[in-house]
């Protein structure tokens, strides 16, 4: 650890502007923390921001004391983000403890970093900032004042943004090495996240992608192919189509999938795994499927209740998809994540590729015995494999 140290000690000084310590080695503790410096009384702090549970907690440290207080969370994280106003750095730690490195220099100094106490949440996509997709959604003014009836929109396009901004050190040693990235959007309805990816990566970032939304409603892809050709979005494109029959692409880097209806997810997730997709972002709504096949003896006494019974099955549904990515080879996590409809449909599964085959096989057969289901990605991922293998189940 001791050039993470060294990048905590030469950095942690009035040109630091933010960063972010992600992907915890162990559940239970801290999931992430966001670091920012401010001023007080004229002494310059820094506020470590700790992720926990639905809880976070705040401590405002020295430069020395934050430098300790950031080496202890990185034993238990495995990813740094840090941004200065000189360079853009990237730490990954191995699972050995290894830790790699990376600093890209900015071709112009940042802004410096707000400092002040009592601030407005800084948002990806800045408030004030016109944007040109945000305008024409009815998000934003032209001025780039967020519409009030549309700021949960607006938030919940940023959280979203959040998550990918996570999850980018998995993916730069192939952008920055200048691959063209591949991002698929299963069921990208009028597109309000999938416009946010493409300008979040593409222009505020620079990375050479290409996204490709899909949706069964044929106006609604119009309408989003014409936005993409007024903002000049050449590799963002829209195409009508289901998400179990497409066939477009040989390789994926992310796939992203935002309120598939019940199995719709399922096919979804099974493509992403058949593409050997580095990073999975899913969304599930209307968890269907368990709630019909569900039986259990000892939970009948809960079960019986119709409300109760609809949302355990989803929260199995969607517990059973988390173990079978992991059970191909994904880090998965499940978060929360704020609805724009407004609806309790709020869980993301986030998984991302490690390549390291979960032993969790038998685990997961018995609880699906024990609850007499049999989940739809379950079978397509068995049915591939027994086709792979050439056998029948």
């Amino acid at each position: 650890m001791e050039n993470l140290r060294v990048v905590f000690e030469e950095n942690l000084n009035t040109d630091f502007i933010s960063a972010t310590l992600s992907s915890p080695r162990t559940k239970g503790g801290a999931v992430k923390v966001k670091v920012r410096p401010l001023l007080k009384k004229g002494t310059l702090f820094f506020q470590l921001e700790e992720f926990k549970g639905n809880q976070a907690f705040h401590r405002n440290l020295p430069a020395d004391e934050a430098c300790a207080a950031l080496l202890l969370y990185m034993e238990e994280m495995k990813q740094l983000q840090m941004e200065t106003r000189q360079s853009s750095i990237t730490a990954l730690v191995s699972k050995k403890g290894k830790v790699t490195v990376k600093k890209k220099a900015r071709r112009e100094p940042a802004k410096e970093a707000d400092l002040s106490h009592n601030r407005q949440k800084r948002y990806i996509l800045e408030e004030g900032v016109p944007v040109p997709f945000l305008v024409d959604l009815g998000v934003m003014t032209g001025e780039g004042r967020v519409v009030h009836a549309k700021f949960d929109k607006f938030r919940q396009i940023n959280r979203f943004l959040e998550f990918i901004e996570d999850i980018l050190p998995r993916l730069e040693d192939r952008a920055r090495g200048g691959g063209e990235l591949t991002i698929l959007d299963f069921g990208c309805g009028k597109s309000y996240l999938t416009f946010a990816m493409y300008y979040y990566l593409h222009e505020l970032k620079g990375y050479d992608i290409r996204i490709i939304g899909l949706d069964l409603k044929r106006d609604v892809i119009r309408r989003c192919n014409e936005l993409s050709e007024k903002y000049g979005y050449e590799k963002l494109r829209f195409l009508e189509g289901d998400i179990a029959d497409y066939t477009g692409v040989d390789r994926v880097d992310m796939v992203v999938t935002l309120h598939a209806c019940d199995t719709a997810t399922d096919y979804a997730l099974a493509k992403a795994i058949g593409w050997d997709a580095r990073v999975i972002l899913s969304v599930p709504c209307c968890q269907h499927e368990l709630n019909r096949q569900i039986e259990s003896d000892v939970l009948e006494p809960v079960l019986k209740y119709g409300l109760i019974k609809e949302r355990v099955a989803a929260l199995v549904t969607d517990a059973l998809r988390a173990q079978y990515l992991e059970r191909e080879g994904y880090e998965t996590q499940i978060l929360e994540f704020i609805d724009m409809e407004h609806t309790p449909k709020n869980i993301l599964i986030r998984a991302v590729k490690t390549g390291r085959k979960g032993s969790n096989e038998k685990k997961l057969q018995a609880c699906e015995e024990a609850l007499h289901v049999r989940p739809t990605l379950g079978r397509l991922l068995d049915t591939k494999s027994d086709a792979e293998r050439g056998t029948d189940r």
